[in-house]
Protein backbone atom coordinates (compact mmCIF):
# COMPACT_ATOMS: atom_id res chain seq x y z
CA UNK A 1 0.00 0.00 0.00
CA UNK A 2 1.00 3.83 -0.84
CA UNK A 3 0.90 6.51 2.01
CA UNK A 4 -2.89 7.70 0.22
CA UNK A 5 -4.19 3.97 0.76
CA UNK A 6 -2.55 3.21 4.34
CA UNK A 7 -4.36 6.80 5.08
CA UNK A 8 -7.36 5.66 3.46
CA UNK A 9 -7.81 2.59 4.95
CA UNK A 10 -6.15 3.56 8.26
CA UNK A 11 -9.23 2.46 10.53
CA UNK A 12 -9.19 -0.73 9.08
CA UNK A 13 -5.43 -1.52 10.09
CA UNK A 14 -6.16 -0.29 13.43
CA UNK A 15 -8.21 -3.34 14.06
CA UNK A 16 -6.15 -6.50 15.08
CA UNK A 17 -8.55 -8.88 13.45
CA UNK A 18 -7.78 -7.29 10.09
CA UNK A 19 -4.02 -5.28 10.30
CA UNK A 20 -2.35 -4.33 7.40
CA UNK A 21 -2.31 -8.28 6.14
CA UNK A 22 -6.35 -8.14 6.23
CA UNK A 23 -6.74 -4.54 4.23
CA UNK A 24 -3.89 -5.87 1.57
CA UNK A 25 -6.69 -9.41 1.46
CA UNK A 26 -9.29 -6.55 0.48
CA UNK A 27 -7.58 -4.58 -1.79
CA UNK A 28 -6.45 -7.72 -3.70
CA UNK A 29 -10.25 -9.46 -3.39
CA UNK A 30 -12.68 -9.96 -5.73
CA UNK A 31 -16.79 -9.84 -4.97
CA UNK A 32 -19.62 -10.54 -6.95
CA UNK A 33 -22.80 -8.43 -6.24
CA UNK A 34 -26.07 -9.98 -7.93
CA UNK A 35 -28.49 -7.36 -7.92
CA UNK A 36 -28.21 -3.32 -7.32
CA UNK A 37 -31.28 -2.74 -5.51
CA UNK A 38 -32.54 -2.06 -1.50
CA UNK A 39 -30.02 -4.49 -0.35
CA UNK A 40 -27.35 -4.85 -3.24
CA UNK A 41 -26.96 -0.07 -2.99
CA UNK A 42 -25.09 -0.79 0.40
CA UNK A 43 -23.69 -3.88 -0.46
CA UNK A 44 -21.05 -1.86 -2.87
CA UNK A 45 -20.89 1.20 -1.29
CA UNK A 46 -19.84 -0.42 2.14
CA UNK A 47 -17.47 -2.83 -0.11
CA UNK A 48 -15.97 -0.18 -2.07
CA UNK A 49 -15.30 2.26 0.51
CA UNK A 50 -13.72 -0.65 2.43
CA UNK A 51 -10.91 -0.82 -0.22
CA UNK A 52 -11.98 -4.39 -2.15
CA UNK A 53 -10.05 -4.42 -5.03
CA UNK A 54 -12.68 -5.65 -7.71
CA UNK A 55 -16.28 -5.30 -7.66
CA UNK A 56 -18.52 -7.26 -10.31
CA UNK A 57 -22.01 -5.41 -10.30
CA UNK A 58 -24.84 -7.47 -11.69
CA UNK A 59 -28.39 -6.37 -12.45
CA UNK A 60 -30.85 -6.26 -15.84
CA UNK A 61 -32.98 -3.72 -14.40
CA UNK A 62 -33.17 0.19 -14.63
CA UNK A 63 -33.73 2.90 -12.00
CA UNK A 64 -37.17 3.91 -11.40
CA UNK A 65 -38.81 6.25 -9.12
CA UNK A 66 -40.07 3.37 -6.99
CA UNK A 67 -36.53 2.50 -6.28
CA UNK A 68 -35.50 5.82 -4.54
CA UNK A 69 -36.90 4.81 -1.08
CA UNK A 70 -34.55 2.41 -0.57
CA UNK A 71 -32.01 2.14 -2.92
CA UNK A 72 -29.55 4.52 -1.57
CA UNK A 73 -26.99 4.62 -4.75
CA UNK A 74 -29.43 5.77 -6.93
CA UNK A 75 -31.00 9.36 -7.09
CA UNK A 76 -33.85 11.25 -9.07
CA UNK A 77 -30.88 12.06 -11.85
CA UNK A 78 -30.24 8.13 -12.77
CA UNK A 79 -34.23 7.11 -13.12
CA UNK A 80 -34.26 5.31 -16.46
CA UNK A 81 -30.43 4.44 -16.25
CA UNK A 82 -29.00 0.86 -15.91
CA UNK A 83 -29.00 0.30 -11.73
CA UNK A 84 -25.34 -1.33 -12.75
CA UNK A 85 -24.02 1.87 -14.28
CA UNK A 86 -25.85 3.92 -11.45
CA UNK A 87 -24.60 1.98 -8.47
CA UNK A 88 -20.63 1.79 -10.27
CA UNK A 89 -20.56 4.96 -10.42
CA UNK A 90 -21.29 6.08 -6.85
CA UNK A 91 -18.99 3.59 -5.88
CA UNK A 92 -16.26 4.99 -8.15
CA UNK A 93 -16.91 8.37 -6.26
CA UNK A 94 -16.38 7.02 -2.76
CA UNK A 95 -13.28 5.43 -4.30
CA UNK A 96 -11.68 5.74 -7.06
CA UNK A 97 -9.00 3.10 -7.05
CA UNK A 98 -11.24 0.18 -7.14
CA UNK A 99 -11.96 -1.90 -10.71
CA UNK A 100 -15.59 -2.22 -11.63
CA UNK A 101 -16.69 -4.99 -14.01
CA UNK A 102 -20.51 -4.31 -15.44
CA UNK A 103 -23.05 -7.18 -16.16
CA UNK A 104 -26.20 -5.46 -16.87
CA UNK A 105 -27.75 -9.08 -17.74
CA UNK A 106 -29.43 -11.57 -15.83
CA UNK A 107 -26.81 -14.01 -15.38
CA UNK A 108 -27.46 -17.55 -16.48
CA UNK A 109 -26.43 -20.88 -17.37
CA UNK A 110 -22.27 -21.20 -18.32
CA UNK A 111 -22.12 -16.78 -18.06
CA UNK A 112 -23.72 -17.18 -14.50
CA UNK A 113 -20.94 -20.13 -13.74
CA UNK A 114 -18.07 -17.80 -15.18
CA UNK A 115 -19.22 -14.74 -13.32
CA UNK A 116 -18.94 -16.96 -10.06
CA UNK A 117 -15.59 -18.53 -10.50
CA UNK A 118 -13.64 -15.24 -11.46
CA UNK A 119 -14.26 -14.07 -8.00
CA UNK A 120 -13.30 -14.91 -4.03
CA UNK A 121 -17.14 -14.12 -2.73
CA UNK A 122 -20.89 -13.55 -4.10
CA UNK A 123 -22.98 -11.42 -2.72
CA UNK A 124 -26.84 -12.41 -3.24
CA UNK A 125 -29.11 -9.49 -3.10
CA UNK A 126 -31.38 -10.36 -5.83
CA UNK A 127 -35.26 -10.55 -4.91
CA UNK A 128 -36.37 -13.87 -6.56
CA UNK A 129 -35.88 -17.56 -5.85
CA UNK A 130 -35.25 -18.25 -9.37
CA UNK A 131 -31.80 -16.03 -8.99
CA UNK A 132 -31.22 -17.27 -5.40
CA UNK A 133 -31.18 -21.37 -6.21
CA UNK A 134 -29.19 -20.35 -9.59
CA UNK A 135 -26.83 -18.27 -7.22
CA UNK A 136 -26.68 -20.90 -4.72
CA UNK A 137 -25.44 -24.01 -7.14
CA UNK A 138 -23.15 -22.18 -9.02
CA UNK A 139 -21.14 -21.25 -5.59
CA UNK A 140 -21.59 -24.68 -4.68
CA UNK A 141 -20.14 -26.31 -7.62
CA UNK A 142 -17.10 -23.07 -7.62
CA UNK A 143 -16.53 -23.21 -4.35
CA UNK A 144 -17.24 -20.08 -3.54
CA UNK A 145 -18.69 -18.57 -0.59
CA UNK A 146 -22.17 -16.89 -0.90
CA UNK A 147 -23.40 -13.86 1.41
CA UNK A 148 -27.55 -14.46 1.19
CA UNK A 149 -29.34 -12.06 2.49
CA UNK A 150 -33.69 -10.97 2.08
CA UNK A 151 -35.87 -8.37 3.57
CA UNK A 152 -39.49 -7.72 2.91
CA UNK A 153 -42.00 -5.58 5.55
CA UNK A 154 -39.88 -5.05 8.26
CA UNK A 155 -38.37 -8.53 8.42
CA UNK A 156 -34.88 -9.28 7.48
CA UNK A 157 -32.70 -12.02 7.10
CA UNK A 158 -28.85 -12.95 6.73
CA UNK A 159 -26.65 -16.14 6.07
CA UNK A 160 -23.47 -17.00 4.96
CA UNK A 161 -22.88 -20.61 2.81
CA UNK A 162 -19.29 -21.19 2.87
CA UNK A 163 -18.92 -23.70 0.08
CA UNK A 164 -14.97 -23.83 0.62
CA UNK A 165 -15.91 -25.74 3.92
CA UNK A 166 -17.45 -29.30 3.82
CA UNK A 167 -20.03 -29.05 6.60
CA UNK A 168 -21.76 -25.66 5.38
CA UNK A 169 -25.21 -26.30 4.70
CA UNK A 170 -26.70 -24.22 1.28
CA UNK A 171 -29.28 -22.17 0.52
CA UNK A 172 -31.77 -24.90 -0.77
CA UNK A 173 -30.96 -27.22 2.45
CA UNK A 174 -33.60 -23.88 3.96
CA UNK A 175 -36.05 -23.36 0.75
CA UNK A 176 -36.99 -25.49 -1.62
CA UNK A 177 -39.02 -24.77 -4.94
CA UNK A 178 -42.37 -24.63 -4.03
CA UNK A 179 -41.78 -21.84 -1.93
CA UNK A 180 -41.33 -19.35 -4.88
CA UNK A 181 -44.39 -17.75 -4.10
CA UNK A 182 -43.21 -16.17 -1.38
CA UNK A 183 -44.02 -11.88 -0.85
CA UNK A 184 -42.09 -9.57 -2.74
CA UNK A 185 -41.98 -5.50 -2.05
CA UNK A 186 -43.39 -4.52 -4.80
CA UNK A 187 -46.67 -5.89 -3.19
CA UNK A 188 -45.83 -5.98 0.46
CA UNK A 189 -43.94 -2.78 1.00
CA UNK A 190 -40.42 -2.78 3.10
CA UNK A 191 -39.01 -0.43 5.25
CA UNK A 192 -36.48 1.79 3.74
CA UNK A 193 -33.70 1.57 6.85
CA UNK A 194 -34.41 -2.09 6.80
CA UNK A 195 -32.88 -3.04 3.65
CA UNK A 196 -29.32 -0.77 4.77
CA UNK A 197 -29.17 -2.87 7.72
CA UNK A 198 -29.33 -6.20 6.17
CA UNK A 199 -27.36 -5.07 3.44
CA UNK A 200 -24.44 -3.64 5.51
CA UNK A 201 -25.02 -6.81 7.49
CA UNK A 202 -23.93 -8.37 4.18
CA UNK A 203 -21.05 -6.48 3.33
CA UNK A 204 -19.73 -7.31 6.80
CA UNK A 205 -19.76 -11.39 6.33
CA UNK A 206 -17.99 -10.35 2.48
CA UNK A 207 -14.93 -8.44 4.17
CA UNK A 208 -14.80 -11.49 6.61
CA UNK A 209 -14.97 -13.76 4.30
CA UNK A 210 -11.91 -12.27 2.17
CA UNK A 211 -9.68 -11.48 5.38
CA UNK A 212 -10.62 -14.46 7.86
CA UNK A 213 -11.98 -11.77 10.09
CA UNK A 214 -14.03 -12.88 12.96
CA UNK A 215 -16.56 -15.61 12.92
CA UNK A 216 -18.73 -16.64 9.62
CA UNK A 217 -22.72 -16.20 9.71
CA UNK A 218 -22.12 -20.09 8.11
CA UNK A 219 -24.45 -22.38 9.65
CA UNK A 220 -26.60 -19.91 11.32
CA UNK A 221 -29.63 -18.00 10.34
CA UNK A 222 -29.99 -14.74 11.42
CA UNK A 223 -33.13 -13.08 11.89
CA UNK A 224 -34.41 -9.82 12.14
CA UNK A 225 -37.49 -7.66 12.91
CA UNK A 226 -36.92 -4.14 12.71
CA UNK A 227 -40.29 -2.75 13.92
CA UNK A 228 -39.88 -4.69 17.59
CA UNK A 229 -36.04 -4.48 17.13
CA UNK A 230 -35.28 -8.06 17.98
CA UNK A 231 -32.60 -9.99 16.33
CA UNK A 232 -32.59 -14.04 16.70
CA UNK A 233 -30.67 -16.54 15.60
CA UNK A 234 -31.54 -20.27 14.34
CA UNK A 235 -28.43 -23.17 14.39
CA UNK A 236 -28.90 -24.55 10.23
CA UNK A 237 -27.62 -28.02 9.06
CA UNK A 238 -27.04 -29.88 5.80
CA UNK A 239 -30.05 -31.53 4.95
CA UNK A 240 -29.05 -34.88 3.94
CA UNK A 241 -31.67 -35.01 1.04
CA UNK A 242 -30.76 -31.44 -0.52
CA UNK A 243 -30.62 -31.88 -4.52
CA UNK A 244 -27.92 -29.60 -4.16
CA UNK A 245 -25.37 -29.86 -1.75
CA UNK A 246 -25.93 -33.69 -0.74
CA UNK A 247 -24.31 -34.37 -4.52
CA UNK A 248 -21.08 -34.24 -5.28
CA UNK A 249 -19.02 -31.31 -7.03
Amino acid sequence: MDDQQLLRYSRHILLPEIDVGGQQALLAGKVLVVGLGGLGCPVAMYLAAAGVGELHLADDDLVDLSNLQRQIAHGDSDIGRPKVDSAADTARQLNPDIRLRRYPRRLEGDSLGSAVAAVDVVVDASDNFATRFALNEACYRAGVPLVSGAAIRGEGQLSVYDFRREDSPCYRCLYHDGDDAALNCSESGVLSPLVGMVGSLQATEALKCLTGAGDLLCGRLLIIDAFAMEFRTLGLSPDPQCPVCSCPR
